[in-house]
């Protein structure tokens, strides 16, 4: 594993042609040998996706290469004429996007598409082509092959979706595989799943992987070597075991100290002030020095590589010096006053909640089944307290938030707030009730109209409430909730694609404040955000809960971020509450299986930690035909006959957790 498979220097990669072009890759230098795994490290619109369209030359159409070399095995890539360039693409190195849906054409059979790459780069045509299209389903691990070919992609699950696009990249026998962000928008087991698959094929095969991702846990998982990328260059660079023991550059030191987890909870979250720096302009100072509380004079000249080892470099002034560590004392956060004791009402009571969809079939629309998205959920949240809703994609987690809120209406159960039957209520007195009431979603810009300034989108919710006096008096709760929210004053005559990701989903939570609710529904709230950004949006809500007393349902499938912020988890599958329970006892002791699978999936940012992964068989079953008995039997690692028979009763523990489990119920 010695021998240079790519090796790329000083690549320089500008958008646009006018006098002030985005210098998205300004001179990268890196290596990857073969059979190892390179990760790519950093937070998003630094360059990481564009320096893998570059070493692919999938660049769009305002890009350029301006200078530098990239060398596979010897072969200058950039010299290449387009049909040999097409020729490498797919065949000696192949490239997995971060979108699987996207990537996949929606009226193609799966073995049509798979077929194609296979025709391309192998020759083969008749049956073996379609023998070919088998074995590439079956070394990704796609359950009944056969007549899963015959299938299209809106038919298969996002794992199964994930794996296929693997599949079709594997068609040409690749040295080198570039995975961008592979594993993001997967569940935690499916992630798992995910990343074993391309250890084995990387075991079986010896290729060479370049890993893109801003996932410390993953890198930690899987990566043989990190560097770490900030505004369009390579600041880091180490082996893994000493990248996360010994981080040299403060950028780094930084993003460690902005993990969630529970030994945090009664700090906040470090964070790395402002983003990264617009790239439209040629850098004369270190491109970290606004964000670096450790800036001198010196950081205003640009810092060059310094080496600190074999195969271990930094750029900055400071990492010369073993005694440099940036600082890890924790910012104490205001502690919220006790809520949620004996002898206190709960603020919202869900009792057998259930909201069924009907399959409709024929000329007709005969209402032939349901959906059973949720069946008989029952949580309590107290005022000042966060629950936590975890559990895979598709499980219902999202339904039981709009249930909730009455935006979908439940079929069957109870929504009790504060004393009144949410269910019960009707036109004018559940308008007046959903001041109350509020949801924060999890893409920020799809939930925003685009043809609306922020100030008004803001301003919108009072205006239906008829809150907030008039209008110059609401423009100033507007201003004061941005604000608030630490975004500039200037914002409300902007519009939302003029701001980053984070400050997007702070746009969010000042319009979900700005009518005085008492609940929040926080939906994947910080899914698609950089570790930085989620740690500030998490210190945002802690603060927001602790001044006003806020109740949160957060809806997730971050564990740490649930180890930090929440006071309790419901663990949900298939549209049922299978455990519940408080944070701490529940992480550090899970007692339902699939729990145990769920929180054994989790990787964690540290490369010596040994985990026995629970490796959970094929797919989340449909709602619309859910398994007989427990739902959970058909992948359960300790299913008995019972399971099979009826579904367990709820079984609530001494330390009050509460589990739906035959084998949690004999042993008690």
């Amino acid at each position: 594993m010695t021998d240079t498979l790519l090796k790329v220097e000083n690549l320089k990669t500008w958008l646009g042609d006018g006098e002030h072009p985005v210098r998205a890759v300004d001179g990268v230098d890196l290596e990857i040998r073969r059979g190892e795994t390179f990760a790519l490290l950093g937070e998003s619109g630094c360059g990481k996706s564009m320096t893998a369209l570059s070493i692919m030359r999938l660049l769009p159409p305002a890009g350029r290469i301006v200078g530098g070399e990239v060398l596979l095995g010897g072969t200058s890539l950039l010299d290449l004429p387009e049909y040999r360039m097409r020729e490498a693409r797919g065949g000696r190195m192949s490239m997995i996007f971060q979108e699987p849906m996207t990537s996949l054409n929606p009226v193609l059979t799966i073995g049509r598409q798979i077929g194609e790459a296979v025709r391309v780069h192998e020759g083969e045509i008749g049956q073996p082509l379609a023998k070919r299209v088998l074995e590439l389903l079956k070394a990704v691990g796609i359950p009944d092959p056969e007549r899963r070919m015959n299938e299209y992609p809106h038919q298969l699950s996002g794992g199964m979706k994930q794996r296929i696009m693997i599949a079709m990249a594997l068609a040409g026998k690749p040295d080198l595989l570039i995975a961008d962000e592979p594993t993001t928008a997967l569940d935690v087991t499916i992630q798992a799943q995910v990343l074993a698959l391309l250890k084995e094929l990387q075991r079986d095969t010896g290729m060479a992987i370049l890993l893109i991702t801003h996932d410390l846990g993953v890198v930690a998982e899987v990566a043989d070597r990190v560097a770490v990328m900030y505004a369009g260059q390579i600041i880091e660079l180490a082996e893994c075991e000493r990248f996360f023991g010994h981080a040299r550059h403060p950028y780094s030191q930084k993003l460690f100290q902005s993990l969630p987890d529970a030994g945090k909870r009664a700090s906040q979250l470090s964070v790395i002030a402002g983003s990264v720096p617009d790239l439209d302009q040629p850098f004369s100072a270190c491109r970290f020095i606004d964000r670096c509380e450790h800036a001198f004079a010196d950081c205003q000249t640009a810092p060059g590589w310094t080496e600190l080892g074999p195969g271990q470099g930094v750029r900055c002034y400071l990492a010369g010096k073993p005694e440099f560590r940036v600082s890890m004392t924790p910012v104490k956060a205001v502690q919220a006053p006790a809520m949620g004791g004996e002898g206190l009402s709960p603020l919202l009571n869900v009792d057998q909640l259930k909201v069924h969809f009907p399959i409709h079939k024929g000329v007709f629309r005969r209402t032939v089944g349901h959906v059973k998205a949720v069946d008989g959920v029952s949580l309590s949240i107290f005022a000042g307290r966060t629950v936590a809703l975890v559990g895979e994609s598709g499980c219902g987690k999202t339904t039981v938030g709009k249930g909730i809120l009455q935006l979908i209406r439940p079929t069957a159960g109870r929504v009790q707030f504060d004393g009144d039957e949410l269910t019960r209520l009707r036109g004018a007195a559940l308008r007046s009730r959903r001041a109350d009431l509020q949801i924060i979603f999890q893409d920020p810009m799809a939930s925003m109209n685009p043809r609306m300034l922020v100030g008004d989108i803001v301003e919108e919710g009072m205006k239906a409430q008829r809150i907030g006096g008039n209008a110059l008096q609401r423009r100033e709760r507007v201003r004061e909730l941005l604000e608030q929210v630490g975004l500039p004053g200037d914002a409300v005559s902007r519009y939302p694609h003029e701001f980053s990701g984070g400050q997007r989903q702070r746009i969010c939570v000042a319009r979900a404040l700005a009518v005085d609710p008492r609940l929040i529904v926080c939906d994947e709230p910080t899914s698609a955000l950089d570790v930085s950004v989620q740690a500030q949006i998490l210190n945002l809500l802690k603060q927001l809960q602790n001044s006003h007393g806020l109740a949160y349902l957060f809806i997730t499938h971050n564990i740490s971020v649930v180890a930090y912020l929440a006071d309790e988890v419901a663990v949900m599958y298939l549209g049922r509450i299978v455990e519940r329970g408080e944070v701490n006892r529940l992480l550090a002791e899970p007692r339902h299986p699939y729990t145990q699978a769920l929180l054994s999936a989790v990787p964690v940012a540290d490369p010596a930690s040994k985990r026995e992964v629970i490796r959970l068989q094929g797919d989340m079953p449909s709602p619309a035909h859910p398994p007989s008995g427990c739902h959970f039997h058909p992948r359960c690692p300790v299913a008995m006959p019972v399971c099979r028979e009826r579904y367990p009763a709820v079984t609530r523990l001494s330390d009050g957790r509460e589990v739906s489990c035959f084998k949690v119920e004999q042993e008690g």
